[in-house]
């Protein structure tokens, strides 16, 4: 007989004081909770409980089992459940945020390939810059840009993100091109007060962290009208490579200082405690993690 199922018909003896009752819960006969708590005491050579016609109580020994047994039934209930729900179609409602410039990438794309996948899902995307409050908000998947410091969330990288410095050809024939961070700090500097608070633009040069200040008429907590007055030749953007990608290939923006760009960022999705999540959820992360692709900064192109 599994050992399982005779430590799960002593818990429950244990916990409701009586053989009736537990024969009841477990859907056995009687006679069959009596044998099995007799397997488990031949077992171990010692006697586990004391029985009288009108109570049924703990020995020392059956406390010591009780209070090492219940983590480990605990555990296999968790782990046949999550493969229980591993074997389902995935299904239902999520709700996804995201910040803003993420609807100029191929997230809109794989979510859509995704849903193509597995007709029994629905997605609602919400794009905000602000640290949404998963549970207040009934998020529940969260991508940001970098870790999260709130401990009650999982995190799981998705995909490393390297940022860009852009502009458009016209801008770098205008104002000529840098050749060191430094020379950013005397260049019309379009940025975003969410991803640099400072501003200040964040480099690496010979292995050392270097920060130059930056300085320009354009302010935006999205990424979109920073791009689109880039496109303009009206300054320089430091993004993420993946919001610049298309731009990039296409020629309307030239990357520059492409060797002194940190390679530390990364898109994570957060998300509630383990406990929380679902087939749906595991394989919305699952297919995102294995279609985003990294990105890096392009060596820089010819504006000149």
């Amino acid at each position: 007989m599994d050992s399982l199922d005779l430590l799960r018909t002593f818990s429950e003896v244990a916990t409701s004081g009586s053989f009736s009752r537990t024969a009841k819960h477990l859907s056995l006969s009687k006679g069959t909770v009596s044998k099995y708590i007799a397997a488990l005491e031949s077992r171990f050579g010692v006697r586990l409980l004391n029985r009288t016609s009108h109570a049924v109580s703990l020995t020392d020994a059956g406390a010591l089992l009780l209070e090492r047994s219940r983590p480990m039934l605990e555990l296999a209930d968790v782990t046949q459940a999550e493969l229980q729900d591993r074997a389902r179609i995935p299904s239902g409602r999520v709700r996804i945020s995201a910040p803003y410039g993420m609807e100029l990438t191929e997230l809109p794309a794989l979510i859509n390939a995704f849903l193509g996948h597995y007709p029994e899902v629905s997605i609602s995307l919400v794009l905000t810059n602000r640290m949404v409050d998963l549970a207040e908000e009934g998020v529940d998947i969260a991508l940001r840009f970098g870790a999260s410091a709130n401990e009650n969330l999982i995190v799981r990288k998705l995909v490393s993100m390297q940022l860009t410095v852009c502009a458009a050809p016209v801008y770098w024939r205008k104002h000529g091109v840098p050749v060191h961070p430094d020379e950013l700090a005397h260049h019309i500097a379009l940025f975003s007060s969410h991803l640099n608070p400072l501003p200040k633009w964040r480099f690496e040069v010979d292995g050392q962290p270097l920060e130059v200040a930056v300085r320009g008429p354009l302010d935006a907590t999205e990424a979109s009208p920073l791009i689109q007055a880039a496109l303009l030749g009206a300054g320089v953007v430091y993004l993420p490579s993946v919001m610049l990608e298309p731009y990039v290939e296409s020629g309307r923006l030239v990357p520059v200082l492409s060797e002194f760009v940190r390679s530390d960022m990364w898109l994570s999705a957060v998300y509630l405690e383990r406990r929380h999540s679902t087939a749906v959820h595991r394989a919305l992360l699952d297919f995102l993690a294995s279609r985003l692709k990294p990105t890096g900064s392009r060596t820089s192109i010819d504006a000149q």
